[in-house]
Parts: structure tokens; C-alpha cells; sequence
């Protein structure tokens, strides 16, 4: 029996491959899109369509689905989102016609949202404030993970097996995180749900600290995507590299910026704050866009470096904007206020490629690489001022019988409790003496 303080581990692996396993058709689905164009009958503009319903069903259900993880639990919510996604993805390794292969996609999309708030509620839940940055750093390295293997080996499925194949492993690798979901995933022992109501969707949507840092990783997933999107064009067709080193370009930035985004988990964990480092972040993020405008066209060495640099800086700082939102979310609510967070990053995501292309197309690379500098600079702007709950001075000391329960991860209080404590998720919010205190996901008996 794994002992309660290592049991966090197991969730945030599962919780980790949950997250890679929706990324696999949220992101890997672009690697076989000639032989989705050739299945479908369907031209580029068609087949980037049929790609991009799955992230529209995403932005429609992720605040419903955080709601439904703050009231109901993590595992059922993403076992019920899991086993939707694989039936769904199933049903379209059936089918030929477009449409009908669009609607259920789109359902996918809106099924396996439910993993992207709930997996990170888990983390929030498991995790102590003076590691829980690292942790969510793991978690979120799911997606450029799942993306990566999903580009490996979805092509290779295609060509031995064609499309039907492709969607028929995409649904046994739903199925899968599914079923180790459904095993492995548990609450924190010792936790009491809140016996109230859980704070309605409007208080999150008017906390006006959560709309800021909301603004803010809006803003910079414009720089994140116009990298992570153009880098290939920029380099093969505006500076001559060739297409093969281009692409292994890409892939480096990605894992630089996945080691980036881990790197940041623990920066903040070290700092007891996640917003600190990301203002820094937000402003490299607008310098390194920025000299990047300046130096294309330029030497191509230099434009490379400068290029990788800063789109690694991009892709770096999801961990900190998303463990941010958990831990300033009312009582009750972390789930939707990452899935608030969350939302308006896809949005983002949806209209960058297409804004992107626009602006590179009429006024050049430059021009749009200097907007992806203007949108770091305005996220600064946002974050400015912006604060955030006092960081934890030490998870231990208060209640030493914690450690005795076997609960190592319990928070201090102005009013220590009369009887062992559960499990806080977040960063310590105060309440009067003698009555009920929640702090994020959970309620706390004083």
C-alpha cells in the first residue's frame, strides 16, 4: 500500500498521462493530415476545419466541466470524459462523410475537456504550496508529450493502416487513461466536501484577479502560437534553412520550452509565488519577440538563436498562469477558475495561426513576430499589480498532529485546529475562529 504522502505521486502520473492522452487528438491529428485530406475527401482549408472542431468543443464545455469537477470530484469527471472521448473517436474510425466525422469530433473535443480542469484540480488538491508549482509543471508537460508521440507514431498507423486505424488508437489510448484514472485516482484522505453550496460561476467570473491573469495568458499564447505555428515558415521560406533541419528546430524549441515550463514550476515553488516569475517571464517573452522582429532578416545564425530562444520562453509559462488561477479561485471553485484560465487561452490559440498568417502575409515576418512582442508587453501590463495569496511559511509547523494522522500536507491558520487537519490544496486563506474554512477545492472543519 503506497503511504499517503508518496500517493500524490500516483496521481499526478496518472493524472499526467489523462492529460497526454487527450492531447493525443487535441494536437497529434495535424501529423496525418494528407492522409485525413485523402480518407475525407476534403481540401486544406476542410481539413484544418475538420481538425479545429475538436478544440471549439473544448472552449464550449471546459467551464462546465471544471464546475462539475469542484462539486462532483476529479474521477469521475475524467473517467466519464475519457470513456465519452474513446467512443466518440471510435465511432469516427467508422465513418466516411466529413460532416458526419466534424460532429463527432467535436463531441470528442467537448468530451475530453473535462480532463483539462479536472487532472489539474488533482494536482492542486495533492500537492503542498511549497512543491505544487513543480508538480503542475509535470502535469502540464502532458501536452508537447502526448503531441510528440502522437506525431510519431499516428503517421506510421496511417500508412500501415489508414485512417480508421488512427482513430481506432486514439480511442484505446482514451480508454486506457480511462481505466488507470478510474483505479488510481483519490482524494486526499482525511478531506470533508464542502456542506454548502459551492461558490457560483459568477464569483469567479467577477474576481477581477482571475480576469486579469486570465487577460494575461490570453495575451501570451499570441506569442507562444505565432512561434510555436511559423517558426518552420520563418526559417525555411524567409531564411532558407532547409525544411528537415527546420523541423528539428521546432522540436527543439519544444523541448526546451518543456523543460522551461518545468524549470518555472520549481522557480516558483523556490520564490512562494508563481506570479513574480511570470511577470519576468512576460517581459523576456517581449524582448526576446521583439529582437527577434529586429533581427529578421538577418544572419541566419543569429536569427535561429534568437527565434528558438524566445519561442522556448513562450511555450514555458502555462504552469505558472494555470497553478496561479487554482490558487486564487474562490472556496469551492479551483477546477472552474483553471477552466475560466483555460478557456480563454484556447480562444487565443484558435485565432492566433489565422491573425498570424494575416499580418505575416501583408506586412511581413517582421510585423508579425513584433506582434507577438506588443502581446508579451500588454500581458505585463495586465499582471502589473496583480497579487496573490501570501505564500505558505511553512506546511508543518503549525499542526504538527497532521504529521502524526499522516498528513504531512495540512496548512497553518490564525486559529489552529482543535482536531487533525485535511489535506489544503492551495496557499492559506484566513477565517474567523470556530467556523468552517475553505481553502480552493476543500472545506476544513476548525
Amino acid at each position: 500500500m503506497v503511504g499517503r504522502v508518496h500517493y500524490r505521486w500516483v496521481v499526478l502520473a496518472v493524472g499526467t498521462a489523462a492529460q497526454a492522452a487527450t492531447a493525443t487528438y487535441f494536437l497529434g491529428l495535424a501529423a496525418v493530415t494528407p492522409a485525413l485530406r485523402d480518407h475525407f475527401g476534403l481540401d486544406l482549408a476542410g481539413v484544418g476545419a475538420l481538425i479545429g472542431v475538436i478544440s471549439v468543443g473544448l472552449v464550449a464545455t471546459l467551464i462546465a466541466w471544471g464546475a462539475a469537477a469542484d462539486r462532483f470530484g476529479e474521477r469521475g469527471v475524467m473517467t466519464i470524459g475519457l470513456v465519452g472521448a474513446a467512443v466518440l473517436l471510435g465511432a469516427t474510425a467508422l465513418v466516411r462523410d466529413p460532416l458526419t466525422a466534424g460532429a463527432l469530433l467535436l463531441c470528442a473535443g467537448a468530451s475530453g475537456a473535462g480532463v483539462n480542469a479536472a487532472s489539474g484540480r488533482a494536482v492542486l488538491t495533492w500537492f503542498p504550496a511549497r512543491n505544487r508549482g513543480m508538480a503542475m509543471a509535470v502535469r502540464q508537460t502532458s501536452v508537447p508529450i502526448g503531441a510528440a508521440l502522437a506525431a510519431v507514431a499516428l503517421p506510421a498507423v496511417a500508412g500501415v493502416a489508414g485512417v480508421p486505424a488512427v482513430f481506432a488508437v486514439l480511442a484505446g489510448t482514451s480508454l486506457a487513461a480511462a481505466a488507470a484514472v478510474a483505479i488510481w485516482i483519490r482524494e486526499p484522505p482525511g478531506t470533508v466536501r464542502a456542506s454548502g453550496a459551492p461558490a457560483r460561476l459568477g464569483t469567479v467570473l467577477r474576481d477581477r484577479r482571475l480576469l486579469r491573469l486570465s487577460l494575461a495568458g490570453l495575451l501570451l499564447v499570441v506569442p507562444q502560437f505565432l512561434g510555436s505555428v511559423f517558426l518552420v515558415e520563418i526559417l525555411h521560406t524567409g531564411a532558407g534553412v532547409p525544411l528537415a533541419l527546420a523541423g528539428g528546430l521546432l522540436a527543439l524549441t519544444q523541448v526546451l520550452g518543456a523543460l522551461g515550463r518545468l524549470g518555472n514550476g520549481v522557480w516558483s515553488d523556490r520564490a512562494s509565488s508563481r506570479l513574480r516569475p511570470l511577470r519576468i517571464v512576460a517581459v523576456a517573452i517581449a524582448a526576446g519577440f521583439g529582437l527577434a522582429a529586429a533581427v529578421e532578416p538577418g544572419p541566419v545564425p543569429l536569427l535561429v538563436t534568437v527565434l528558438v530562444l524566445a519561442g522556448a520562453l513562450a511555450i514555458s509559462w502555462n504552469g505558472l498562469v494555470f497553478t496561479a488561477a487554482g490558487e486564487l479561485a474562490p472556496p469551492g471553485r479551483a477546477a472552474t477558475a483553471m477552466a475560466v484560465s483555460n478557456t480563454a487561452n484556447y480562444v487565443a490559440a484558435a485565432a492566433t495561426p489565422l491573425v498570424g498568417g494575416l499580418v505575416a502575409q501583408s506586412a511581413g515576418w517582421p510585423a508579425m513576430l513584433a506582434l507577438g512582442a506588443v502581446a508579451a508587453s500588454v500581458a505585463v501590463l495586465a499582471l502589473r499589480g496583480l497579487t496573490e495569496a501570501a505564500p505558505d511559511p511553512g506546511p508543518h509547523r503549525a499542526v504538527a498532529g497532521c504529521r502524526a494522522a499522516g498528513r504531512a500536507d495540512s496548512r497553518p491558520t490564525r486559529h489552529p485546529p482543535a482536531a487533525p487537519c485535511a489535506v489544503a490544496p492551495v496557499m492559506p486563506r484566513r477565517t474567523p475562529a470556530g467556523s468552517q474554512g475553505t481553502v480552493g477545492t476543500r472545506t476544513f472543519m476548525r
